[in-house]
This record gives C-alpha cells, structure tokens and sequence, in this order.
C-alpha cells in the first residue's frame, strides 16, 4: 500500500484523538474509513487528559444543572442549544465509552466515582484516576485496530483539503492531499466525506500544554477551503506549567494551590493577595493574568510556585509524580520552589459548525477541538472538552451514514504537482519563523492584550505570510513547512477575531477594553469577507 500516490475511502478522518477514533468506529460497520495521524495513535491532546468527562450519573443532579453551569462558565457568550445537545447526549456516550471497555474509576458498591471540578455545582466527572484521557485513548486505538473498515496511515500529515476549486462540479469536499513521511511523497486520498478532527492550535504559543502536534492543521486548512470560523480569541490558559527545558508542557495541578501551594515572585515575596482575595485560590484566569503580569512587569522568565513549608511526607502522599518529575530534573519541591509559566491550553473557538458537525463546505465536518460548536463560549468548563469530542462524533456519524449511498465517490482527483520545486537548502529559516512566531503571539496576543499589541503582532504575522508563501512555492514540503504555515494563518485568525472584540470576556482581556459589551456575540470570521477587507 506505500507504494500507492493514491487512495480511496468512503470516510476520511484527519485526526487519531477521541473525536476521530470515536467516528471511526461509530461509522465502521457501515463504510471503508480510513484514518491519519500526524504522529504515533497515541501522540495527542487527548492522551494527555487528565481530568475526566463530565456527565450526569448522580441522581441528584440534573441535565438543566450541568447546562447552567456550562452556560455561567461560557460567559455569557454559549449557544444555547449546543449546550443543550450536549448535555442531554453526555450519558448515552459516556456509556458507550464504558460498553467498549474503559475502566473508570468506581467505588466500593460499584458505582462510579464522581469527581467534582471548577464551576460544577454537582459531582458529575468520570475519570480514570488522574489519567482519564490515557485510559480512552488506549481503549479507542485497541478498538479501531481490531476492525477490518478501518485503514490506520500513521505519520502522515494532511496538506490541503481538495474541493471543486480543484475538480470543478459541484461545492464540496472531495478528499485531501497528504504528505507521507515515511516515503516523504504527496499523495491524494479520494473520499465521499472528510472529517476534521484534528485537535486545538495552542502550539501558537511560546509555552504550551499541549503536545507537539496541536498545531492547528485542520482550523487553516477549513479556512483555506471557503470554511467561516469563530471565537478564535479564546485561547485558555493554564496558570501553572513547569518552566524546564527538559519538561515540556508537564503541568503542575491547581490541587497544588488547594492544598496549600503558593506564589511567589524570584526575590521570594507572594503576590496573589494583591490580586484577589482569594489569593492562590482565585480563578485559573485570575491566577494566570496576575503570573503574566509580573512576569512582563519585572521582565523575569518565570514566577515560582512554592509548597516546600509542608512536610516531605504529605508532599510525597499527595503529589507523588509531581515530586518524582521535579526530582529528576534537579528539582526538591519539598525543599524548593517550581518555577512556573502560564501555559497556552485549550482552543475555544475553531471551524463553525451545526449539530451535526457539518461544516459549511458540504461533505466536511469538524469535530471535538477544531470544531466551534459553540458549547464553550468565552471559556471552555473543566472536564467538557472530551465530552464534545464524544457527542459530536456521534452526532456525525448518523449524519453521514445517512447519506452515505447519496454521494458519489469521485477518484479522478488531480496529481500533486511539485515539479517547480526544489529540496530545501534553508530549514534554519523554518525554524527561525516558528520561534519568532511563538514568541511574537506570547508577548502580544496571550493572556492580556492590547490595541498596539495586537496590531505589532498583525503586521509580523503579515511579514511571515510573505516568507512562508514563498518558501513553500520553491521547497517541497515537510512536517515542520506545513505546521509552520498552519499555525501562522491560525495566528492571523486569533489576532483579527481579537481586534474585532472591543469588551474583555471570558478569556479575552484586552486593556483599552475593560469592560463588558451589553450583547454577547460570537466573533465570526469568512474568509471571502478577509480577502476583500
């Protein structure tokens, strides 16, 4: 099968997380799907996952609980019916999760054990101890393996959606261009319908939770297609990752701060009491707003989180792999403090979307992360992230299987042409522009803003553009070409729905705008529109 430049499939999915495992094995039994991971199954935001997923199993909550709380977390600015949908869809998958094997935690009558999180007012999350996200992926990749529909290509990135501005004939999707690392060829994969699932875009960002892969793949290639997207100045940020070279986005747990942990500056004085009055215990937005401050305000690398004043012991008990990773990296928490950044986590906004996943290009859906469903609002709440992955999916799959026999499957998709290009001599350039990017959107479009911030950001993400379009018409491609150039036009997207929102909301805070707009109203950006402003 390498040695094919061609293929064909009913259903392809970009993207092996749990919004692209789920849909494969919801569509298995009723189409040929192929599936592509940019890296290992297993090299993903949902590996990482540690929380759990939210549903309601107590019989003392509610559905209209869980979509009040969703709603107060989301800012004002959810819709309404996403939430709804979501909701009311959460038990029926989690149940299927637990049908196809996921061992959550339970207690000892056998029911399971409910954790409570930030802005739930019921104990309402599944998990797997701390490694929820491990335990569903393990169990989704066993599953899709084991089903002869399901063709895995791993290490294989998508480049371009094809659409009829390549074929001609009528506006839809057609299928993709992919590049192939192993044989490094650009090869097409014909399909009925194509689904996006290919995760955030937090790799913008100079410091990430997220793994290397979240760089916002199928977000730039809706765009380019025709796709509208929405509330992309959403960017949630973790108050708390470990500032190592060698441990890239580990994060240290809010549990932390609740037992006690506190914040201090490098000459060794506290400062959250100045921010708020809960101090360490104020809100993840809070908290992360007052580290970024300081840090920008003395110019230092870092803030430092401190719970060396408890005993060895309890800290051993109750952060067991904490200590140990601190440890291996020279670091004693229990005689020392942890230097710690905020960390770029979760892409509230992304590709606009029904409840059914369906983008507005006809045969393409997104879903889980790319997606904006509009479930998450102005801030995303704890532990609804792999739930939207789950109902979507789901969602979609009928969807599909609906249609399936409607349309047909069109193989005569043109060749990848890169016969004016040449092997790159230059792959210093790519990496100057990724650090200069990253660091650029830290300093600019992170956690506070302003109008001259993200205007400066603008015009060097328009510099980059030039080079970056330049060097992919004369270089093959790579992996790190097409991230660069995804996450550059995902950078442009994040800066110009920012600049468009003139009030601070949720997680967008911008200083010449303070205040709270009377209306709440999803930023939308088409791309027609772009082109023409």
């Amino acid at each position: 099968m390498e040695q094919m430049s061609h293929y064909q499939c009913d259903v392809l999915i970009i993207g092996s997380g749990a919004a692209g495992l789920t849909l494969a094995l919801q569509l298995a039994d009723h189409a040929q799907v192929t599936v592509l991971s940019k890296g290992p199954l297993t090299e993903g935001s949902t590996y990482y996952a540690q929380g759990g997923i939210a549903a309601v199993f107590d019989e003392n909550d509610s559905i209209e609980s869980h979509v009040e709380d969703t709603l107060v977390a989301g800012a004002g600015l959810c819709d309404i019916e996403a939430v709804k949908f979501t909701t009311s869809h959460a038990k029926e998958s989690l149940q299927w999760l637990i049908d196809i094997g996921v061992g959550f935690d339970r207690v000892d009558d056998g029911q399971f054990h409910l954790n409570q999180e930030g802005g739930h007012s019921h104990r309402r999350i599944l998990h797997a101890a701390d490694a929820t996200g491990r335990a569903v992926q393990t169990t989704l990749v066993e599953q899709t393996k084991r089903h002869p529909n399901i063709t895995i290509l791993e290490r294989v990135n998508a480049v371009d959606l094809i659409t009829h501005k390549h074929v001609g004939g009528a506006q839809r999707c057609y299928g993709a261009y992919i590049l192939n690392r192993v044989n490094q060829r650009v090869e097409t994969i014909a399909a009925r319908f194509v689904a996006l699932c290919t995760g955030g875009a937090s790799k913008v960002y100079q410091y990430t939770s997220n793994p290397d892969v979240a760089s916002g793949d199928g977000i730039a290639m809706a765009w380019r297609a025709g796709c509208q997207v929405a509330n992309m100045e959403f960017n949630q940020f973790h108050p708390t990752c470990l500032f190592h070279p060698n441990a890239q986005s580990f994060l240290l747990t809010e549990a932390l701060r609740g037992e006690g942990a506190v914040l201090r500056r490098p000459d060794g004085s506290r400062f959250m009491p100045e921010f708020h009055p809960a101090a360490e215990l104020a809100p993840r937005d809070v908290v992360a707003r007052a580290i970024d401050y300081e840090m920008k305000r003395l110019g230092a690398d870092c803030m430092y989180l401190d719970i060396s004043h408890k005993p060895k012991a309890f800290i051993q008990e109750h952060f067991p792999n904490i200590y140990d990773k601190c440890l291996s990296l020279g670091i004693d928490i229990s005689q020392e403090p942890m230097p710690v950044v905020p960390a770029a986590h979760y892409t509230c906004g992304g590709v606009k979307t029904d409840l059914h996943a369906r983008t507005a290009l006809n045969s393409l859906y997104a879903i889980g992360e790319v997606a904006y469903t509009g479930l998450h609002g102005a801030n995303r709440m704890a532990s609804n992230s792999l739930l939207e992955c789950l109902v979507f999916a789901r969602a979609a799959a009928i969807d599909i299987i609906e249609q399936l026999q409607q349309v047909q499957l069109r193989i005569d998709l043109p060749a990848w042409d890169e016969s004016q290009v040449n092997d790159s001599d230059e792959e210093v350039i790519i990496q100057h522009n990724w650090h200069e990017l990253r660091l650029f959107m830290w300093d600019y479009v992170g956690i506070v803003r302003t109008n001259k911030r993200l205007q400066r950001a603008l015009r060097r993400i328009e510099l980059l553009q030039q080079e970056i379009h330049e060097y992919y018409s004369h270089f093959k491609v790579s992996n790190n070409l097409l991230e660069l150039r995804n996450l550059v036009q995902v950078a442009e997207l994040i800066v110009r729905s920012a600049m468009a929102r003139h009030e601070s909301r949720g997680l967008h805070y911008n200083l010449d705008y303070p205040d709270l707009l009377a209306e709440a109203k999803p930023t939308v950006l088409t791309p027609a529109q772009q082109k023409s402003s």
